[in-house]
């Protein structure tokens, strides 16, 4: 056994990272029968400009210096690639038989799905069970992955949740294995002066300016600093970024699972597909208001706060607008809502200008237990109509979301229609 292994392992806990290679385009790879580290292939939709962001490019297009999430038109005229339209549900589908293939490995209380293409595991308690290393049961489920799916996976192993993702996201990529190891000595030892810092979880391009200013470059410039000017320059955020840079995490598997939120909201959002007037806006408003009330009464759920934000065509000279507005009930009347939604969309969006983006909240979401009405509430109407929403529901549940629609989704520059037939803002692929 290597002493890595042995360091790794001698700590109290030990986690694991695993990562998903290039998912989307491996899929998409792997579906035509091509080796996704030889093929190029980029996942774009070529309905859209060329203007459109890349979901994915494939392993072989990374080593020739394309970034996983450049334009179409960035890639250089002289590469030839395939391009692959996104089948959102489809890559669906494969990450839900690789969660699969993990649990026969690992029981899910000890795992933590953190996005489609990427799992937390706490693997402390089966390395005696199979009488394994960390690295021999990472590399016995990445093969499994592998022969299973055809999808190439990436393993970062620390001794705690942060130091699993430091080793996945920067030392595996330097290792022949693809599989990174790291313990708070080792990390110290090699990455305390790795730049530039967004290489490391958790630090964007807004925190590294912000220590670029005071002269830090290094996670050790970091552990080193004057804490109170570091508390001052980022608030309580500064704790967890002084733990990182000593290679510390306090959060375990057991915190996570344990984890629930103060409060609950759900959200819809889209980029609409080109400049919209402002009454054009207000349809879109009302379209996003329906469907996120059809969400609350399908989770039996209401809410009594709306928030809503704004992206103008023009991001570098407009502002985006921003409000929430508090309703005297609590509800999932679609009619209540959309009345709601439509009072602050006009009291905070400008007349003149165009709208690209719009992201739609509900807030104080909870069981429809608490359902509160007003002494101007129509209850028997509010009850009719929360009957029809489920029937719709329902229909929408054997027939597809498009089955049923609102007058409003058939004007001149909806949404709805195409967007039922997405899966985040993408082509489902069915």
């Amino acid at each position: 056994m290597k002493r890595s292994e042995v360091l790794v392992m001698s700590q109290e806990r030990v986690y694991i990272c695993i990562d998903l290679k290039s998912f989307y385009a491996s899929v998409e790879c792997v579906e035509r029968k091509l080796d996704p580290m030889t093929a190029n292939l980029v996942v774009a939709d070529p309905e859209r400009t060329e203007k459109t962001i890349c979901l994915a490019v494939s392993p072989s297009m990374k080593a020739k210096g394309i970034p996983g999430r450049c334009r179409v038109f960035e890639i250089p005229k002289g590469i030839k690639y395939i391009m692959a339209p996104p089948r959102m549900q489809l890559y669906i589908d494969y990450s839900a038989k690789i969660y699969s293939i993990y649990l026969k490995y690992i029981a899910k209380e000890d795992i933590h799905v953190y996005s489609i293409d990427e799992a937390f595991m706490d693997i402390t308690d089966y390395l005696s069970l199979y009488k394994m290393t960390a690295k021999e049961l990472s590399m016995k489920i990445m093969k499994d992955v592998l022969k299973t799916t055809g999808i190439t996976a990436t393993c970062g192993i620390g001794t705690n949740l942060y130091l699993a993702k430091i080793a996945l996201d920067i030392t595996a990529k330097h290792v022949e294995d693809h599989i990174g190891m790291l313990n708070e000595e080792t990390y110290r030892k090699t990455l305390w002066n790795h730049k530039p810092l967004t290489d490391f979880w958790r630090i964007g391009s807004g925190i590294a300016r912000s220590l670029g200013r005071v002269g830090i470059y290094t996670m050790e410039e970091i552990a080193k600093a004057d804490e109170e000017m570091l508390y001052r320059m980022f608030g309580v955020d500064a704790e967890l970024l002084i733990d990182h840079a000593w290679g510390r995490e306090t959060t375990t598997m057991a915190d996570i699972k344990a984890y629930r939120p103060r409060s609950n909201s759900i959200s819809s959002g889209q980029v609409l597909p080109r400049d919209y007037s402002f009454e054009e806006g207000k349809l879109i408003a009302q379209e996003m208001a329906d469907l996120l009330c059809l969400e609350l009464v399908e989770k039996e759920l209401v809410t009594d706060s709306i928030t809503l934000h704004v992206g103008y065509s023009n991001r570098l000279e407009s502002k985006p607008a921003h409000g929430t507005i508090h309703m005297t009930i609590t509800t999932s009347s679609a009619r209540q809502i959309i009345a709601y939604t439509i009072r602050l969309y006009e009291q905070i969006v400008d007349k003149y200008k165009q709208i690209r983006r719009m992201t739609l909240t509900y807030n104080h979401v909870v069981d429809e237990c608490y359902q509160q009405y007003d002494l101007f509430t129509d209850v028997t109407g509010m009850e009719q109509e929360h009957r029809l929403q489920k029937a719709v529901l329902e229909i929408k549940k054997r027939y597809g979301k498009n089955a049923i629609l609102r007058g409003m989704n058939l004007q001149a520059g909806a949404t709805t229609i195409e967007r039922n037939q997405q899966i985040g803002g993408h082509k489902s692929g069915v």
